[in-house]
């Protein structure tokens, strides 16, 4: 999951998560930084960064940080406004993404293939789930990525549409 957080001059400060709680590594503008995350209560956080602890408080659609307000936007692969911002327009190639990790049951087109929008492309399966994942727009298969069998993981490409 990729969160954008808008500092007060202006500037904006991409954080990859793995997950929401617990300590992992995250990368903050493609550094790695080891975060640990818990929510104290629905809306309350409490994140220690390099021995650091900062109480979080969300608030609509901003934070507030040790009293100063930060405005964030979260781009989760998972999330059906997340895939719709992702996909943009109709023009150009557009990627197939996995929303989360799982092994590829099936690839439903091939290379080279029409598709129509929405038309399934490949099927995932994710804890005793198969999901097929379809395409953004109508258009042509440019690539794929994955065979069955394949594991992959969330946000990776399988293929791309043009």
């Amino acid at each position: 999951m990729t969160v954008w957080i808008a500092l007060e001059d202006g500037t904006r400060r991409r954080i990859d998560l793995v997950s929401i709680e617990g300590p992992q590594q995250c990368m903050v503008d493609g550094v790695p930084l080891v975060v640990d995350a818990r929510m104290l209560e629905p809306g309350v956080m409490s994140l220690v960064i390099e021995g650091r602890q900062y109480r979080c408080v969300l608030d609509g659609d901003s934070v507030i940080v040790d009293g100063q307000r930060h405005a964030f936007e979260v781009d989760d692969p998972r999330s059906l406004a997340g895939r719709g911002r992702a996909a943009g327009g109709a023009a150009g190639p557009r990627p197939v993404k996995s929303p989360m990790p799982g092994r590829v049951v099936r690839v439903l087109v091939a290379a080279g293939d029409e598709v129509a929008e929405h038309q399934g492309v490949v099927v995932i399966e994710a804890m005793k789930m198969q999901n097929e994942l379809k395409s953004p727009k109508a258009g042509r298969v440019a690539s794929i990525a994955v065979a069955p069998g394949d594991t992959v993981g969330a946000g990776e490409v399988l293929a791309v549409i043009e």
